[in-house]
C-alpha cells in the first residue's frame, strides 16, 4: 500500500459511542471525524436543528466549509447570494468569504466539511456543550456575543455579523 505525504497514516474508524456530541448554538453537533483524527486533512461534523438554529455571519480564515442538506432546508448567505439549500444540496464556502446559514424548515439535519481542518472542530468543542443522556438536542446556553467573538478569533474564524433569521 502506497501513502502520499499530506494524506493519515492510519485508517479512521469511529462510531457514535466514540464521537463527540454538543449542544451548540442551539442545535446538535456530532464530531464524524475530527482533525486530530485525519492529521489535519479535514473535520466533519453532523448538524441537526430546529428552525432557527443558525450561526452568526463569520468567515473562515483558513479552511473551506462544505455543506451537504441531508433532511431540510436552509437558507445560506454568501457575499451577495442569498440561497434556499434542501435536501441533496451542497453549498461549498471559500475560506475569506462571509456566510452563514439558517435552519428554515420545521428540522433539518446536514454535514459539514471543514478543509483543511484544525479550527473549527476545535471552537465547536471548546463553546459546545456535552451532550448528556436523555436531555434535549437543543439544550445548552449561547454564550454572549462578545465571548463567541473572542473565542472564534482564537480558530481563526472572524464574527462579522448578526446571526441569521428564519
Amino acid at each position: 500500500m502506497t501513502s502520499l505525504s499530506g494524506n493519515t497514516a492510519a485508517p479512521v474508524l469511529t462510531d457514535p459511542g466514540t464521537q463527540t456530541a454538543v449542544h451548540f448554538l442551539g442545535g446538535l453537533v456530532r464530531m464524524r471525524a475530527r482533525a486530530t483524527d485525519t492529521a489535519g486533512a479535514y473535520a466533519l461534523l453532523e448538524h441537526t436543528g430546529e428552525r432557527g438554529y443558525m450561526s452568526p455571519l463569520h468567515l473562515h480564515e483558513s479552511d473551506e466549509e462544505t455543506f451537504l442538506v441531508l433532511e431540510g432546508t436552509l437558507r445560506v448567505e454568501v457575499g451577495n447570494e442569498v440561497r434556499g439549500v434542501g435536501a441533496g444540496g451542497l453549498a461549498m464556502l471559500p475560506r475569506g468569504l462571509a456566510h452563514g446559514f439558517v435552519v428554515t424548515s420545521p428540522q433539518a439535519r446536514f454535514l459539514t466539511l471543514y478543509t483543511p481542518g484544525g479550527g473549527f472542530d476545535e471552537f465547536v468543542a471548546e463553546i459546545g456543550v456535552p451532550l448528556a443522556t436523555g436531555q434535549d438536542p437543543s439544550a445548552g446556553e449561547v454564550p454572549d456575543p462578545q465571548e463567541l467573538t473572542r473565542i472564534a478569533s482564537f480558530y481563526g474564524i472572524q464574527i462579522v455579523g448578526p446571526p441569521l433569521l428564519p
